[in-house]
């Protein structure tokens, strides 16, 4: 299904294969927020509140991709959520969507350019840390300019990193666990003395509620199979697989990497430490742990970067194609590149990074804010669009002609929606997240107004 409403502006191309997509769906779960924001969780919530937030988190997940997945296969266009929101809740829900999404990836972007030229100081303290940037922003623009083809490949490379890195911290960590591994300098049993060290909950109950937007900020990419799903050579396949591998990936990927991480670091450890996974290697007497974590967290920011680039430039195409911005943006070069919503997301990640160097309090601030309480939202609007789909759907077809359907309908996808707007309202206890609600909420407001004042529509 092709949804291009402007003729001869170029046609995006089916050349993602089921493999890249899988890789996509893979590497989308192991981001930058499970290698430098878990030693964060597990202070917040406490090593076992950690791993209960993350297996919920892997649930809430799972459950918007069952909505997600119903929805790509029946409608596999480049917008995706965005489009499903503005046909199936609403035109100014669907606006509000998009420009959420994108700042969330344009944000993202700004600053995975600047913590890679971070990294990248280790091994080069000498070299200006703006060149390392430029540099990395150059290669991410030209793996995006090509092809889509190209992004789907290198992005392919970077996740098949990734899950080896994780594999092997699992591995090794659960040896160390168990006494097979040298910790610390003994072969110890630690097992699971640090996960209740504390007790089970030494911040309350409440803690777990509060770290769940960092958590779901953490799992964000998983969305990425329904943007991808409009360049899929078989959606009706490749989708489904992608969604149904999700729940296992989760568990794998990140609840196992939690209780290994909790079981090895005490609490007040892990959550003083900026690198948790080089502290675990460390212990191990890995020879240049630091090192490798260092080209492994390199390697997810160069991951999340190249997704980020190509999430939000067919979030901006969307729009316009859409009719809610310029025409000009709807245009597809003969690569299947939408080159100039390719070149205005890429300025708003510089722009990003500016405001990270110089209005740091201020604007940058409120980006940030804005981008982890969009991750969300976005979300929400998942489930809502599906419902609505069902029931225009079911007014002229059976259930039994979908390709694929989300289970117990209407019932899981109103338990998503519940658990999604706990974790929003979570947002108000934690000190540290709550101006994601102050700005957030403002921003959305905004979006409504402009809509309406613009297309007389809400």
């Amino acid at each position: 299904m092709e949804n291009h409403n402007y003729k001869n502006e170029g046609q995006f191309q089916r050349k993602m294969t089921s493999r890249h997509l899988f890789m996509l769906s893979l590497g989308g779960v192991i981001g930058t927020g499970l290698f430098l924001s878990s030693g964060y969780t597990i202070a917040q919530a406490g090593p076992f509140g950690a791993i209960l937030s993350y297996l919920v988190g892997a649930i809430v997940v799972y459950l918007v991709m069952l909505s997600l997945g119903e929805l790509a296969v029946a409608m596999p266009v480049t917008g995706s959520f965005h489009t499903y929101a503005t046909k199936f809740i609403s035109l100014g829900t669907g606006f509000t969507v998009a420009w959420l999404y994108w700042i969330c990836w344009t944000v993202a972007l700004g600053t995975e350019f600047l913590g890679a030229a971070m990294l990248m100081q280790r091994w080069f303290p000498s070299v200006p840390a703006w060149i390392f940037a430029a540099f990395f922003a150059l290669v991410i623009f030209g793996i995006n300019a090509l092809s889509v083809r190209s992004f789907s490949e290198a992005e392919s490379f970077f996740s098949s990193i990734k899950v080896i890195a994780i594999f092997v911290f699992i591995i090794l960590g659960r040896g160390a666990m168990f006494g097979l591994v040298s910790f610390d300098g003994h072969h110890e049993a630690i097992m699971f003395k640090h996960l209740t060290a504390n007790g089970l909950f030494p911040n309350g109950g409440i803690a777990i509620v509060s770290v769940m937007l960092a958590v779901n900020y953490a799992f964000s990419g998983t969305e990425l199979i329904g943007i991808a799903a409009g360049e899929t050579d078989n959606p009706k396949e490749a989708v489904p697989r992608a969604i149904k591998t999700t729940i296992g990936r989760l568990v794998i990927f990140f609840v196992l990497t939690i209780v290994v991480l909790a079981s090895l670091l005490p609490m007040k450890e892990a959550g003083v430490s900026s690198a948790p996974f080089v502290d675990v290697f460390d212990k191990m007497g890995i020879p240049f742990a630091a090192d490798i974590m260092n080209f492994v967290i390199l390697t997810a920011i160069l991951s999340a970067g190249n997704s980020g680039l190509y999430a939000s430039s067919r979030m901006l195409w969307s729009l316009a194609n859409e009719g809610m911005l310029n025409k000009k943006l709807v245009k597809i070069n003969k690569h299947g590149v939408p080159m100039t919503a390719l070149l205005i997301s890429m300025a708003g990640a510089v722009l990003s990074l500016f405001s990270s160097i110089y209005a740091a309090d201020t604007v940058y601030l409120a980006l940030v804010s804005i981008a982890g309480f969009a991750v969300v939202v976005v979300w929400l609007s998942i489930p809502m669009a599906q419902i609505n789909f069902r029931k225009q759907w079911n007014l002229e077809h059976s259930d039994d002609e979908l390709d694929y359907k989300t289970p117990f309908n209407p019932i899981l996808p109103y338990i998503t929606i519940v658990l999604l707007a706990i974790s929003v309202l979570g947002i108000a206890w934690d000190s540290s997240q709550r101006a994601g609600l102050y700005f957030g909420i403002p921003f959305m407001i905004f979006c409504y107004l402009y809509h309406y004042l613009r297309f007389k529509k809400w």
